[in-house]
């Protein structure tokens, strides 16, 4: 319309300014979009004017005067208004609409002006591309949106200035580095595209080559996933003009397959963490692939050009397509994250594998690098599903291409980096299904093989460099326990060789040192095993000292791998012995030393150790004890070496290796001018020599075997051991009053403690020291501690303090030890110190005055030259102190155990003085640290029961903090322990256990408060209601001495904790339950792995609170009143708890958390049954039959079909009640009466026991006739079985004489002839087979095989429990404790059971579900051509927006492409949307769909009502150009990055909705063409909709938001 108007104006000869004014419009203004629109039109129309010159009248003025008004309109007019709209860029519609008429205007313009003029506004332009992401656009600078749409309206007139051009590209190249994601897809549209759109031949190839290198040399230089991600939507959106197919050769120069650098861009895009860079990646690679098979493309093959990553020829074209399109199905599938769907999927890439391998075989020649697998295996490792990526994992375990040696090393850089990577997650070792507890876990076996089979296939070159990689990468990040343990031990398990130099042991210190140095102390004594293990055969012995050996063995403690006597230790001194004359020569002094052996090594590090420089005086730092500690391992691996080897005498051996540091110690009592620090190495080493050489913690006494080099050892220190005791005892009197002094005397008192116990073996000298030297050391130390404190705290009187008070608790401990007599003088001087703690302040303060005092603070400034370092020491002044007050209670706690209050105290009464004792222990509790409380705990366990009925708040008090304080510990497992030993030990002594509600309400309540809270933390923390079972067993049922009833009467205050263990047993979290498994691993490795011997090992076992309880229940008997009792409220509790979960209306599953309650209840009960009275017997008996009504899965069945039977065998005269339970409402038994049968399957048991036999065999068999006829199946196949087994007895009362059944026998054999001819084929036929031949009705005996292995073990395993319920006899054997008889044998008499496997004939007692009738609501369709078509036969001739405005319906602005989708289905069914929806149109691929039969049986004639548009899929790109250009907001759906959720986006008026194909989606090249992605949100696991289904939903929300703006306008305007 505009077009005729114009030229109507123009041909009637207008005055041009006037049309110009009225149509232009004031710079700083916002003209509507029409005017804008005019004005474009009016200067198109004077294009044909300004060019025919010859026939148009205008002169040469006024065609300039014309032109400089275009040339203002541009300038004054166009570039304002685009400028205005980037300011108000959040506007919406309005601005989109007015740039895309703006820009229209200025590409009719610009060519109507100067040549110049193109050149000038496109560089004002670019300028506005180079803004910052901050950067907001000023006057006269342009939006970055803005800018390109305007530069995509200019290219087409610049195209003849070839400089201007690729200045226009180079700035579009530039903003796709630096602009924001949501910017860079924008300009490649409406930049590149539009360049290249305008080029042609030769000047399109140039520009093309210079896009690619330009991608490609950023790529390689930078390359990341932002990158990446970048470079793949360049690409991908130039795919149609960089993969096009090429008629002329010369064109290969800028073939992307021919570039290394394009196929990593493609590799990366596959592993990449976003979806649409894979996407594209993917499309990149299928294009290529189809190219190339289009073209017969033959990429380069020769040896020499190695990086080709994609190879063609067409000789090979069908294998090679194969491949891609398998490989291409592979990472499609891959997308999905639910493992059923991809696993069918994953013998394709055994597929993949298999053609590359046999190609390289064949051939010689790779046409498929092992790169593209890699991608595979990488896009599994970065799975969300863990089961996909243990699959994946497991895959390349198993992958026989390595052992290829081309493979490995193309697969090594990618398995020291992502797989190593992906090894780290922990969730991968959890044990596969069908492994029971304690075996190593599938993925953990199948490394061990890998790693073998990895390395022996690599070159040898490459061997020692991959190991070192491998061995970094433990350090380069945080590994948890599992991954670490099973790693070091599949390096352990690699084939000995020289691969590891100085930087492996250095690597190997590192994961020593911090990478494992938080993991569980079993599991991390393990790894140090299996490292060290590799570390010996694999070291290259030749390119390490041994300096640099010994240096590395350090980080190996001896309290958890490497300890003397292990096999570990000797599998080190083998290893030295035998490439003793190997190792490398050390350089010392500049001079490289001769080939020494390791006794050489030691004797020169034994002198270079004790060479110190003389002292000068000053204070001196305590020597690093990790020099002793190096050179202590020396001497005895030099030993252990040398006996083992040439069976030298061991004392001769000793002597000669430590003959300097004997002559040494010989001095140290004497020679006052020996230097200090010499003195003090030389303790450390004897200190370290005797701590590492000593016997292994866990190694049990009976098996102990004498340890000849101990012995040695003590005999040559013992010579020296009066000078070094005097040294000692010199230092402790007086000489220690530095700060590094107090460091100093924790040496010296060690060492005097190992004296100490070393003179045990020679009274004369033990005597000594306890008559002599420690009555001397005690007195001095308790008149430094009178001495009044100063008002100036100097160093020297502090430190002394700390020293006395750490002698005093070092000689206490040995005395509580056991190591010195309690009759000698030694005790005689101690009860001087107990006067000294319970003096009174003053005798008006009736309180202690010398419990909990405190070190003072020093004062430094003495001017000493080490100030400074003092200082520094000063900072960890607190640990001082609190080690000062943790000794005082040391030795309270010893001397109130030896000697209780003093008489001397002048307090009124003894309990007076046990309360100020008492709060002086709780204020310790206060300002103690958590760790150093234990002393203070054991001095409370000892005085609280003297308290309990004079000062209860007191005692609740004391034991509340001590718990909280317990509590804070929880995550400090070296100081947890300990503290909660000492704690149960003081909280449940017992004498608190014997508490009543009625002398000590409050502190009863506060201990059972405790206890549960004691369970509750037993739930995460294994081994916590252990140690409280433990204790409180053994206070009311002593192992070791007689019963005493008071004590067991408190039972019954905490039979909480009894019923509460007989059901014990947390279900753990998975990461939880992963340690629980591995270290039971480890520990069944035995002492093949190290770990096990050094490790002091409490045992920790979830299931040790039940063989603990289990073990004390066995121990009761029926003829005490008091243990009688006991198991009868046992007994009750444990049926209620069966009870309650049996009526709650939480369903419960297999395994789960009631399920195991409920097996364990009856566990219980079945184990205490044959202790009970007759009358209890007769009072739970209904108990137990309502337990059989109830719905129990089938252990807990068994289990109580099982005590029936016992029941029935041992009390007889209950047989009527049993009867009973058959006359039962039949409703309400449903197929809970298969447990009544199944005891009836035993009747051959239970009927020796009865009276009137006949007459109860009479009642079995009409019961049991009467189920057989039941509709329900199950119960008919119980009532069969039941049958067959009580008429065999039948047969056998017949033979015996006794008769009565008259015709009855008839009716059965009919009966049971009638079943089996029945049971004879399908599914009937084997469950009746099966029930046969089920444990429980067959091989199982009730009376033979009752036993704690049946009960606990065999049943449980053959019932389908999970392994950690099964119990094994051996674990009862480990409780000492535990009490077994002949009638109630550990193990199983008879082996029929443990040799038969889990049973397939489960069942499961579930009442028949009626069925429910379900109406679906009909929807009534209904079609508008079966409803008056005659009148509407005129409408149809009309196009649709005519018919639609004929019957007043509106259309919207929504246009809905359909392009990609080919399914009719699918197409019809939009149709119908988009026409009820009101779409402006609706586009497809080819119109000839309408004709489509599956099409119009969903369209139902919409496509009469809706615009029909056909684009083909191949002009996609340049519809949406153009749909661009007026003014579309093109929108896909589309899970990416920076999607949109559906709920949140506001849709524009014109938006464009592009719809992807069913399968596929939206191709990889339109991804980028997008305005915005939209993602619907989900709450499934599935992870995608159809395609009208989604489409439907955002049609919807389209009209919902556009319906309620168009009614809020119409309700404006009326």
């Amino acid at each position: 319309m505009f077009s005729v108007l114009i030229d109507a104006v123009l041909s009637s000869s207008p005055d041009y300014d006037i049309l110009f004014e009225s149509l232009t419009w004031p710079s700083d203004s916002w003209p509507g979009t029409e005017r804008v629109e005019a004005l474009t039109a009016f200067i198109e129309g004077l294009g044909p004017i300004l060019s025919e010159s010859d026939t148009t009248p205008l002169s040469a003025a006024k065609r300039r005067s014309i032109v400089d008004k275009i040339n203002s309109v541009v300038w004054n007019q166009c570039l304002p208004l685009l400028s205005k709209v980037s300011t108000r860029a959040g506007e919406g519609m309005r601005c989109r609409e007015t740039t895309a008429a703006a820009c229209r205007l200025v590409s009719v313009c610009v060519p109507l002006c100067d040549e110049a003029v193109s050149g000038r506004v496109a560089l004002s332009v670019l300028r506005s591309l180079q803004q910052s992401e901050e950067e907001m656009p000023g006057p006269g600078r342009l939006g970055v949106e803005v800018a390109s749409e305007v530069m995509a309206a200019l290219v087409p007139s610049l195209s003849a200035d070839e400089q201007l051009t690729l200045t226009t590209l180079s700035y579009a190249l530039s903003c796709i580095k630096t602009l924001p994601d949501s910017l860079v897809s924008k300009i490649t549209v409406r930049l590149l595209l539009t360049v290249l759109k305008c080029c042609s031949g030769a000047r399109l190839t140039s520009v093309l080559k210079l896009i690619l290198e330009d991608m490609c040399r950023w790529h390689s230089t930078d390359r990341t996933p932002v990158v990446t991600e970048r470079t793949l939507l360049c690409l991908t959106a130039l795919s149609d003009h960089l993969l096009k197919p090429r008629s002329l050769p010369s064109s290969c120069d800028l073939d992307p397959r021919l570039c290394v650098q394009f196929w990593r861009m493609v590799q990366d895009g596959l592993t990449h963490r976003d979806c649409v860079s894979r996407k594209r990646a993917l499309y990149l690679l299928k294009m290529c692939v189809s190219l190339s098979e289009q073209e017969g493309f033959d990429c380069p093959l020769s040896p020499s050009e190695e990086d080709i990553l994609f190879k063609w020829a067409p000789s090979r074209s069908m294998l090679l397509r194969e491949f891609w399109e398998d490989y291409a199905l592979v990472m499609e599938t891959l997308e999905e994250n639910q493992i059923h769907v991809v696993r069918p999927v994953l013998n394709r890439i055994d597929t993949l594998i298999q053609t590359t391998v046999n190609d390289s075989q064949a051939s010689g020649q790779v046409f498929f690098h092992p790169s593209w697998l890699l991608c595979v295996y990488q896009r599994m490792f970065h799975s969300e599903n863990k089961s996909l990526m243990r699959e994946g994992v497991c895959h390349l375990l198993e992958l026989q291409a390595l052992q290829q040696p081309a493979f490995a090393l193309s697969f090594s850089q990618f398995i020291v980096g992502p797989f190593m990577d992906v090894l780290s997650e922990r969730s991968l070792f959890h044990k596969s299904v069908g492994q029971s507890v304690g075996e190593c876990p599938e993925l953990g076996a199948k490394l061990q093989v890998f790693m073998t089979t990895f390395f022996t296939s690599l070159p040898s070159e490459h061997r020692g460099r991959m190991l070192l990689q491998m061995i970094q990468q433990l350090c380069s990040k945080h590994w948890c326990a599992a991954p670490l343990l099973f790693l070091s031990q599949a390096l352990s398990k690699l084939p000995p060789g020289p691969l590891l130099g100085i930087e492996g042991l250095t690597a190997l210190r590192e994961v020593l040192r911090c990478t494992m140095v938080t993991h569980q102390v079993l599991l991390r004594g393990a790894a140090q095993c299996f490292l060290l293990n590799s570390a010996l055969c694999l070291t290259k012995v030749s390119a390490v000292t041994f300096d640099d050996v010994f240096s590395f063995l350090v980080h190996f403690r001896a309290d958890e791998s490497l300890s003397r006597r292990t096999q570990i230790w000797n599998q080190l001194c083998a290893w030295l012995s035998d490439n003793e004359g190997s190792f490398k020569p050390r350089i010392m002094d500049g001079d490289c030393t001769k080939k020494e052996t390791v006794r050489g090594y030691v004797q020169s590090e034994m002198l270079t150790y004790l060479r110190v420089p003389a002292s000068l005086g000053l204070s001196e730092r305590l020597p690093d004890s990790r020099e002793a500690d190096k050179l202590a391992r020396a001497v005895l691996l030099c030993v252990d070496m040398e006996r083992n080897h040439n069976k030298a005498k061991i004392g001769t051996t000793l002597e000669s290796l430590l003959s300097p540091l004997l002559d040494t110690l010989s001095r140290v009592g004497t020679n006052l001018y020996l230097p200090l620090r010499k003195s003090d190495k030389s303790l450390q080493l004897v200190l370290q020599l005797f701590q590492l050489g000593g016997t292994p913690s866990c190694e049990r006494v009976g098996e102990e075997q004498v340890d000849n080099v101990m012995v040695a050892m003590e005999r040559l220190i013992f010579k020296l051991v009066d000078p070094i005791q005097e040294f000692i005892l010199r230092r402790l009197l007086g000489e220690l009053q530095e700060l590094f002094d107090v460091a100093r005397a924790e040496l010296y008192l060690c060492v005097l403690r190992q004296i100490v116990i070393l003179y045990r073996s020679t009274p004369q000298h033990h005597s000594q020291i306890q008559e002599t030297y420690f009555p001397k050391l005690i007195k001095y130390s308790i008149k430094v501690l009178q001495e009044p404190n100063q008002q100036t705290h100097s160093v020297a009187n502090q430190v002394a303090r700390a020293v006395a008070m750490a002698s005093l608790a070092t000689v206490c401990g040995l005395v509580d030890s056991e190591v010195i007599d309690m009759q000698s003088e030694t005790i005689s001087a101690l009860k001087s110190l107990n006067d000294y703690f319970y003096n009174l302040v003053s005798s008006s303060c009736q309180s202690l005055g010398n419990l909990n005092k405190r070190l003072q603070k020093p004062q430094t400034g003495d001017g000493s030259s080490d100030a400074g370092e003092q200082g520094l020491l000063l900072q960890d002044w607190g640990r001082i102190a609190a080690n000062f007050m943790r000794d005082q209670w040391i030795c309270l706690s010893f001397l109130m155990k030896a000697f209780g209050i003093p008489e001397s105290v002048e307090i009124s009464n003894d309990s007076e003085t046990l309360k100020a004792a008492l709060s002086c222990g709780v204020e310790a509790l206060a300002l103690l640290p958590s760790d150093l409380v234990l002393p203070v705990l054991t001095f409370i366990e000892t005085v609280l029961p003297h308290l309990l009925l004079h000062d209860e708040p007191m005692c609740v008090e004391a034991v509340t903090l001590s718990w909280e304080l317990v509590q804070g510990l929880s995550t400090n497992a070296h100081d947890f322990w300990p503290a909660l030993k000492g704690f149960i030990s003081m909280a449940f002594h017992r004498k608190l256990l014997e508490l009543t509600d009625t002398s000590a309400p409050t502190l009863l309540a506060a201990l059972k408060q405790i206890a549960t809270e004691l369970m509750e933390l037993s739930q995460s923390k294994s081994g916590v209601f252990g140690v409280l079972l433990q204790h409180c067993c053994q206070t009311w049922l002593p192992t070791d001495q007689d019963s005493d009833n008071t004590v067991f009467s408190s039972v019954f205050s905490h039979i909480n904790i009894l019923t509460e263990a007989c059901v014990y047993g947390p279900v753990f979290r998975r990461d939880q339950r992963l340690i629980q498994d591995v270290q039971t691993y480890v520990e069944r490795l035995g002492e093949e792995c190290a770990a096990n011997v050094a490790v002091t090992s409490d045992n920790r076992d979830d299931q040790l609170p039940r063989t603990c309880v289990l073990a004390f229940l066995s121990h009761l008997e029926s003829s005490n009143l008091q243990h009688e009792r006991l198991m009868e409220e046992l007994i009750m509790d444990l049926l209620k708890t069966d009870n309650d979960i049996s009526k709650s209306k939480v369903r419960y599953y297999s395994n789960s958390l009631q399920h195991r309650v409920k097996n364990r209840v009856w566990q219980t009960l079945l184990l205490l049954l044959p202790k009970l009275r007759v009358e209890f017997v007769a009072t739970v008996l209904n108990c137990v039959f309502e337990a059989g009504f109830c719905s129990n899965h089938a252990s807990v069945k068994y289990q109580i079909e099982w005590m029936m039977i016992l029941i029935l065998v041992h009390y007889p005269h209950h047989i009527d009640s049993f009867w009973a339970c058959f006359n039962r409402d039949h409703d309400k038994t449903k197929t809970s009466i298969c447990t009544f049968l199944s005891v009836l399957v035993h009747f051959n048991v239970i009927i020796p026991h009865l009276q009137d036999k006949d007459v109860h065999l009479r009642k079995a068999l009409d019961i049991i006739l009467q189920w057989c006829f039941n509709h329900n199946f199950s119960v008919r196949l119980y009532a069969l079985l039941a049958l067959k087994r009580v008429w065999s007895l039948a047969g056998v009362q017949a033979e015996e004489g006794a008769g009565g059944l008259g015709g009855l026998s008839v009716v059965i054999e009919a009966c049971l002839n009638q079943a089996e001819a029945m049971q004879s084929t399908g599914n009937a036929n084997k469950n009746w087979t099966r029930i046969q031949e089920h444990f429980f009705f067959g091989a199982f005996h009730p009376v033979r095989d009752y036993s704690v292995e049946t009960i606990f073990y065999t049943f449980p395993s053959l019932s389908e429990m999970a392994d950690d319920e099964w119990i094994p006899p051996w674990k009862f054997e480990k409780v000492l404790c535990f009490s077994e008889s002949p009638s109630f044998p550990l193990r199983n008499p008879a082996p029929d059971l443990s040799q038969l496997q889990p049973g397939d004939w489960i069942q499961q007692d579930k009442g028949e579900q009626n069925k429910e009738e379900r109406w679906a609501e009909v929807q009534k369709k209904i079609t508008p051509w079966r409803l008056g078509i005659q009148e509407q036969e005129p409408e149809l001739q009309l196009i649709p927006q005519q018919r639609a405005a004929r019957l007043g319906k509106l259309h919207g602005a929504l246009l809905v492409v359909a392009s990609l989708i080919d399914k009719p289905t699918n197409l019809g069914g939009l149709c119908r949307t988009c026409e009820i929806f009101g779409a402006s149109a609706l586009v497809l691929d080819s119109l000839r769909h309408v004709s489509d039969k599956h099409f119009q049986s969903l369209s139902v004639s919409s496509e009469l009502w809706l615009p029909l548009l056909e684009v083909k899929p191949m002009e996609l790109t340049d519809f949406l150009q153009v749909k661009k250009s007026e003014g579309y907001c093109i929108v896909g759906v589309e899970q990416t990055a920076n999607s949109q959720s559906l709920q949140d986006y506001q849709f524009p008026e014109k938006t464009l909705l592009l719809l992807g194909n069913e399968r596929e989606g939206i191709p990889a090249n339109l991804l980028q063409m997008f305005d915005v992605c939209v993602e619907i949100p989900q709450q499934g696991v599935t992870r995608s909709l159809n395609v009208h289904v989604s489409a439907a939903l955002l049609i919807w929300e389209y009209t919902r938001q556009h319906l309620t703006s168009g009614s809020a306008e119409v309700n404006s305007k009326t």
